[in-house]
């Protein structure tokens, strides 16, 4: 499984960040983080507010910082 947290490296996009590790940790899923900063390579991939999350190549939230219950929810055990 891959997640990529898009985002510049504001506060909101690390503190989306830090809850996506955290969910992962509490599934015990065997994932990659990525986290890409570059806004043309963002935009590349359809988002164009941020913070974003994508797993598996399906965008899960758009300029919001979700909820870790939400992120497991994401998350195949």
């Amino acid at each position: 499984m891959e997640i990529k947290v898009c985002g510049p490296g504001c506060a909101s996009c690390e503190k989306t960040q830090k809850i996506v590790e955290a969910a992962v940790a509490a599934k015990g899923v065997d994932v990659t983080i990525s986290k890409i900063t570059d806004f043309q390579e963002i935009a590349r991939l359809g988002i164009f507010s941020t913070p974003a999350v994508i797993i598996d190549g399906e965008v899960k939230c758009i300029g919001n910082i979700p909820k870790q219950s939400e992120v497991e929810s994401w998350l195949k055990s």
